[in-house]
């Protein structure tokens, strides 16, 4: 009898019945559900993100860059709208006061004329009127030389109808044909560029009974010459 509660001490000899183990308490069961009950409204809160030093910094400096190119951008435009009023009244006084040098060259000219004028109220005699004039003219052609300003040389000169204008055609036995007999006004170049044509009469060939006639008068006066 000892022998057999022994056995059973250790596990041998005991029913299906008595090795079932029940389940603990511990574990949860299959059948059961967990309910999960709802929190109760919390106020809502914006997240906070803070911003590292290195990157709040390097914001600072651009923010800083951003104000002095802004200030360099607003003086340079008040500068240039000062340029392009400066620009618009140099260029209207240049306009206006373009020809200022020629015009003080030319009041010598006039004081010479009017010196003339008055010598020739004072005196009758004419030459000192002639030469006054003279030196007027003399004076004004200098002046016109400075300015680029020269004379069209015409007489004898083949006809040019780039710095010439005819105004007639002359018979001539002395002159060749389309060459300039004479000069009723003066031509004036400035600079390589005709500034006012001379107005010439130009030689044209004469006639046969013309040029035989004239010949017989040339002899005519030779023979007289030799007797």
């Amino acid at each position: 009898m000892k022998d057999l509660h022994f056995l059973r001490n250790l596990g041998f000899g005991r029913t299906a019945k008595e090795e079932t183990v029940e389940p603990s308490e511990e574990q949860p069961k299959d059948h059961e559900e967990t309910s999960i009950e709802p929190e109760a409204d919390a106020p809502e809160t914006v997240p906070v993100i803070e911003i590292p030093t290195i990157v709040q910094s390097e914001l600072d400096a651009k923010e800083t860059e951003l104000q002095t190119l802004n200030d360099k951008y607003l003086r340079l435009a008040a500068e240039f709208e000062n340029y392009k009023r400066r620009a618009q009244r140099d260029q209207s006084d240049t306009v206006r006061f373009a020809n200022e040098k020629l015009l003080k060259d030319l009041i010598p000219t006039v004081d010479n004329l009017e010196r003339a004028l008055q010598c020739s109220k004072e005196q009758s005699d004419a030459v000192g009127l002639l030469q006054g004039v003279e030196l007027t003219y003399k004076q004004y052609l200098d002046t016109l030389e400075k300015c680029g300003v020269t004379q069209v040389s015409s007489v004898g000169e083949p006809f040019d109808p780039a710095k010439h204008q005819a105004v007639g055609q002359v018979e001539s036995s002395t002159i060749a044909e389309n060459c300039v007999v004479d000069e009723y006004q003066k031509g004036y170049f400035l600079q390589d560029r005709i500034l006012r044509p001379a107005m010439v009469t130009v030689a044209k060939a004469a006639a046969n009974g013309d040029a035989e006639a004239s010949q017989e008068d040339d002899g005519s006066e030779q023979n007289k010459e030799g007797e």
